[in-house]
């Protein structure tokens, strides 16, 4: 059986694979070609060290896990485009169910610091990290 941990990671990936132009995968490693839609690459990130109630015992967790965002195009205004396309549809999907089905009591996505890319003989990259905020109580340190 998944921990909460595990569980809410999967939810947040199933959410984000509904975004209906983008291509989602989680803890990979960027490909040699990006999905005319753009691509998104979710990493688990940083549980940090939870807060910690005793009566009943709970482990209340603020996990930080990131998002790659990654588009490419000829120019740069049709890659800031792509990524203001992109960014929107992943600010839609978030809000749409801010607690995961009621696996968290919040998510929140933080804003992106975008970088272009260039890529030697390929149209050149657009990409940023997304913090995205998981707040979230377990009974077990662990998940």
């Amino acid at each position: 059986m998944p921990t909460p941990r595990e569980t809410i990671l999967q939810a947040l990936l199933a959410a984000l694979q509904t975004m209906p132009n983008a291509t989602m995968l989680r803890g990979a490693i960027l490909p040699e070609r990006i999905p005319s839609g753009g691509l998104l690459i979710l990493h688990d990130g940083d549980p940090g060290t939870p807060e910690v109630t005793l009566s009943p015992l709970q482990y209340h967790f603020e996990h930080r896990a990131e998002i790659e965002v990654i588009v490419q195009g000829k120019t740069p205004a049709a890659r800031d485009v792509a990524f203001d396309v992109l960014l929107a549809e992943l600010a839609t999907t978030i809000t749409v169910d801010r607690t995961l089905g009621g696996l968290c009591d919040w998510v929140e996505a933080e804003a992106p610091r975008p970088v272009d890319l260039p890529v030697e003989g390929a149209e050149a990259l657009k990409a940023a990290i997304v913090p995205i905020n998981l707040i979230y109580t377990t009974a077990d340190p662990l998940g």
